[in-house]
């Protein structure tokens, strides 16, 4: 019987090829349009640019997930050796016939090697952010520490999208892939805010009192544990766990196994003793999950009507009471439609907007002890 190699490192440099083929587009369309700003903004555009396309990964990853396509190259880097599933053709057709309806298919496969593809067109950009922010360094205000430990993150989130596949969708390490393509996110969006300010001219970060800086900071907290909570829905398929709302199963407080539903380190669909997983269990991740977006959603309600009067947060409380109600109608229909595939990518973006908008107003604000004396604030302008 043929084995198949896990990690097959030889279609790596083919890989990385095409993803400089991808990345030379986006950089293309930058240096043209930017040729004769200042390399702050250069840089901006070029980090909003690698934002984009990352947050475009996110919901790819979610797609990737929701489709059961994750292991439809069983391998990595490559496709069972090759660089796309056409060189793959016939190990395909081979693992098809053996297991229909399984894992390895056609399409599922091309899902996959188009989401490595562009992670890797991704990895290009933000390698291309450290060179040049190495380059520019002595003429920039913006650490070089922050181009750095981006392109640590992605190498990282590589080496999770490696185990992701490897490990035969664990769900603690799904979960952790998740979780840090979400933190590229935050990164990016840090950067950009960084090199928004060094621009000169642009306007100084918004003045807050400690305190809403502090619940700002408290419901950027609050997101991050309900985003890990969703990710552990998503990745243990606890969605269709409760198929009815307010109630689950007919109850407000229906059968749950907390032990086994939250173990951690365990296979897909099995717990710690390697035997099935219950219903109660799935159950009790999913409701846990409900309950906390309570929370969440009343959170962000919340924040939004304190930043409302804030000269210049307008903006951002706007975009927090629209992906808030986004959050709650994806989530509602996920669970009466049966997890449609549309409201469920939408859900993974309205998570990963909402991390953006977050990183962006903390990003862009300060306490009012730290604001900049000596550059004037334009209660005119909002902080992008």
């Amino acid at each position: 019987m043929q084995t198949q190699t896990l990690y097959d490192l030889a279609p790596v440099a083919r890989i990385m090829l095409l993803g400089v083929v991808i990345a030379l587009g986006p950089l293309a369309w930058v240096w043209l349009r930017n040729r004769r700003a200042e390399p702050t903004q250069r840089l901006r555009v070029l980090t909003l640019v690698t934002l984009f396309l990352t947050f475009d990964l996110v919901l790819f990853g979610a797609f990737t997930r929701l489709t059961d396509s994750g292991l439809g190259c069983p391998d990595w880097p490559g496709c069972y050796g090759s660089v796309s599933p056409v060189g793959a053709g016939a190990s395909i057709a081979a693992a098809q016939e053996a297991m229909p309806g399984g894992p390895v298919t056609f399409s599922k496969a091309w899902v996959e090697m188009i989401h490595r593809y562009l992670a890797t067109a991704v990895g290009v950009l933000i390698l291309v952010l450290v060179i040049v922010s190495w380059v520019e360094r002595r003429r920039l205000a913006v650490s070089f520490a922050w181009p750095l430990l981006t392109l640590f993150w992605v190498c990282l989130q590589g080496a999770f999208g490696a185990l992701t596949v490897t490990m035969k969708l664990f769900p603690a390490i799904v979960t952790l892939h998740l979780l840090g393509g979400l933190v590229l996110l935050a990164l990016l969006r840090a950067q950009a805010a960084g090199y928004a300010h060094a621009t000169p001219g642009a306007a100084a970060p918004v003045p807050l009192s400690a305190g809403l800086r502090a619940a700002l900071g408290l419901v950027f907290a609050l997101l991050w544990l309900q985003i890990a909570l969703g990710g552990w829905v998503s990745t243990n398929y606890a969605v269709l766990a409760c198929s009815e709302f307010p109630t689950c199963q007919g109850s407000w407080w229906p059968e749950m196994d907390f032990q086994r539903g939250f173990a951690l380190w365990r296979a897909l669909g099995l717990d710690t003793l390697g035997e099935a997983i219950p219903f109660a269990a799935l159950t009790a991740i999913h409701y846990i999950h409900r309950l906390s977006a309570y929370v969440v959603l009343a959170a962000l309600f919340w924040l939004a009507w304190r930043l409302w009067p804030v000269a210049g947060m307008r903006a951002t409380a706007r975009l927090l009471i629209a992906l808030a109600l986004w959050q709650f109608a994806s989530g509602l229909t996920n669970v009466v439609l049966d997890w449609p595939l549309l409201a469920a990518v939408g859900h993974t973006g309205g998570a990963a907007a909402l991390v953006i908008v977050l990183t962006g107003a903390l990003c862009g604000t300060r306490t009012n002890a730290d604001t900049v004396r000596s550059v004037p604030f334009n209660t005119s302008q909002a902080i992008r």
